[in-house]
């Protein structure tokens, strides 16, 4: 049986950094139209709802940043070379 070769890790396939952005946006468009234009119905009304949205992002981009940085450790083991561009071999 054969060994698959794992593909080249890119940073935008991580969904931490998607959904990051996402809630980057949400407390964007809360700063700006007030906590109300963000809340859920039937939320709890509470202050700080931006910060928790802010904060949020905050994570989910650390947390993308972090398993990117594990997932081209990984593919270095594996024996992929990270370059800045992708070579391409000659026919």
């Amino acid at each position: 049986m054969s060994r698959k070769t794992p593909s080249r890790p890119v940073w935008w396939k991580n969904s931490f950094f998607i959904f990051g952005v996402l809630l980057l946006i949400v407390a964007l468009w809360g700063l700006v139209q007030g906590q109300e234009a963000i809340r859920d119905p039937g939320q709890k009304r509470e202050n700080g709802l931006v910060l928790m949205y802010f904060g949020g992002a905050v994570l989910m981009v650390v947390n993308g940043y972090l398993t990117h940085l594990q997932a081209v450790q990984a593919y270095e083991e594996d024996g992929g070379e990270m370059s800045p561009t992708p070579v391409k071999e000659e026919a």
